[in-house]
């Protein structure tokens, strides 16, 4: 960010929008749906033999199916309604959540079957958050973005507070039974809740993505975005070892403090306070500090609290030591998607949404499993030392590895390339199409030529382009031709009508004006000059 640094929007200023609120409360009764599986489930498996790698087991199955589905869900969330996708995903977790409630009832849930409902929900999440992401967004003023993204981690780390504690209770009273039943019902109220938002307004300029593109679409932009791939590896580095906490904080509330399912709520619920209070602090903090200087001390903070985790024999002080955690969790999550949602186009947010939750449930997945195998072998305490130590020097890795300043790039949707003059007329199915752009530099300006094209290289291929690369020409070596390759004509198109920024527009006026002369482009189509005769000859 830059140096004059102010505080954004109230992190509330969203829930004046009705259809926002309605949404709102509805993520939020779900997510508390899903903390409260969650925890019952977890709180289940603590009696059984190899608990703590069992209870690890939870988190993984809970998270596992953001690493198989998150991508696929993006790209359905860029290319068709997502009302309809959303509203399907949700009659699903009704149905998913009624069965394991009508099981649970039977008790004819051994561990595998109910890790196995956990994963099935854990879906339902992964298919969930892209299109729900992308379509609150849609409903607020771009200057709110931010502030969206904080009130969808006050939503998660909400039901983190209350469900808990809720789950905890019930538990203790009636059996997790109930527990699981809220679930089903927090899906059929997100299903009421859908039902009466009105659909935002899709760009029709050209026919819906097909899904396999759409998929390869989305590959391409994260892997030829530097900006992106950085914030993914900042999420990597903390939640890895931040994933410790969420996934042995049960057999911490167990083992070491000796402490029933409500003690064990009220752990978590502290985490969930403290997500709430970063929330609230998180514009006026940022009005304050650097992104990259919040990475820092948030993760200083999550140290301090996963050493506490097995220092501190006292439950209600080891209950206040967690807030400062779940406040740097949400800080350091819920800043990087803020900045993604503002960052990333809107034709393509919903995939690289997906991709922050690939790289979230990734490092979690594999951090609760890390952890727990760590814990079974090498006992809680070793576990959590390593777990501070591996948070502290992520931590310090902002050094090497900081978050990139794109406060003043012009993110907006540009439409300024002339529509192709084409006498041959291709099918928008057509391809594989060359675009090659002629440009003539003088020997003085080469330098700064390469050093601009690379940034218009990575344009084109981040916005369809499969390969892009920069030619001289051997006869007129001030000559040079910028060769891209499309898998069809379309994908081409899609550029043309609204996959560009200002900020890739920036870039290509610096490189067009080292030119003397005005940048030439053709548009060549795939011949076929020799086919096969019959008789195996060629014509």
């Amino acid at each position: 960010m830059s140096a004059d640094r102010t505080a954004g929007p109230s992190v509330w200023a969203p829930l004046r929008i009705r259809a926002f609120r309605v949404l709102w409360f509805a993520q939020l009764g779900s997510m508390l749906g899903v903390w409260m599986q969650t925890v019952g489930a977890q709180w289940i498996l603590v009696g059984a033999p190899d608990s703590a790698a069992l209870v690890a087991l939870v988190q993984v199955a809970t998270t596992l199916p953001m690493l198989l589905l998150a991508l696929p869900a993006g790209a359905l969330a860029d290319i068709v309604d997502r009302r309809t996708l959303l509203i399907a995903v949700q009659l699903f977790q009704l149905a998913v959540g009624t069965g394991l409630t009508v099981l649970t009832a039977l008790d004819l849930v051994p561990p595998a079957l109910l890790l196995t409902f956990t994963f099935l929900l854990g879906s339902c999440v992964a298919a969930t958050l892209p299109a729900y992401q992308v379509m609150v967004q849609e409903l607020v003023p771009r200057e709110q973005v931010r502030a969206v993204a904080s009130l969808g981690g006050v939503a998660v780390n909400g039901a983190r507070a209350v469900g808990p504690a809720l789950a905890g209770a019930l538990l203790a009273q009636v059996g997790p039974t109930l527990v699981f039943a809220v679930t089903a019902v927090a899906a059929l109220a997100f299903v009421l809740a859908l039902t009466v938002t009105r659909r935002p307004p899709r760009d029709a300029a050209l026919p819906p993505e097909r899904f396999a593109s759409a998929m390869r679409a989305g590959g391409r932009y994260v892997r030829n975005s530097p900006v992106v791939r950085r914030m993914l590896l900042r999420v990597v580095l903390f939640v890895l070892p931040g994933a410790a906490i969420w996934a042995l904080l049960p057999v911490v509330a167990d083992e070491l403090l000796r402490t029933s399912s409500t003690g064990y709520g009220l752990l978590l619920g502290s985490l969930g306070v403290g997500a709430i209070l970063g929330a609230a602090l998180l514009p006026l903090v940022a009005g304050r500090l650097s992104p990259n200087q919040l990475l820092v001390v948030a993760g200083g903070l999550f140290a301090a609290s996963l050493l506490a985790c097995v220092l501190v024999t006292d439950l209600f002080l080891l209950a206040a030591l967690l807030v400062p955690a779940g406040m740097a969790w949400l800080v350091v999550l819920m800043g990087i998607t803020g900045s993604l949602q503002v960052f990333l186009p809107g034709w393509v947010r919903a995939r690289g949404l997906s991709m922050f939750n690939v790289a979230f449930a990734g490092s979690q997945a594999a951090g609760s499993l890390l952890w727990g195998v760590v814990a079974q072998w090498f006992g809680l305490v070793p576990t959590f030392v390593a777990a501070a130590v591996l948070m502290a020097a992520g931590a310090a890795t902002v050094r090497f590895w900081p978050l990139p300043d794109v406060a003043d790039w012009d993110r907006s949707s540009m439409v300024y390339w002339p529509d192709p003059e084409l006498a041959y007329q291709p099918d928008p199915q057509e391809g594989p199409v060359l675009v090659t752009v002629r440009y003539v530099v003088p020997p003085e300006h080469e330098a700064e030529f390469f050093e601009a094209m690379e940034l218009v290289r990575l344009g084109r291929l981040r916005t369809g382009a499969s390969s892009c690369t920069l030619y001289r020409d051997g006869a007129a070596p001030s000559t040079f031709v910028l060769v891209a390759q499309f898998p069809t004509w379309e994908e081409h198109l899609r550029q043309h009508t609204g996959r560009l920024t200002g900020t890739d527009r920036e870039r290509e006026e610096r490189a067009n004006a080292l030119s003397v002369e005005e940048p030439e482009g053709t548009h060549l189509f795939h011949a076929h000059p020799f086919q096969a005769h019959p008789d195996g000859e060629q014509r």
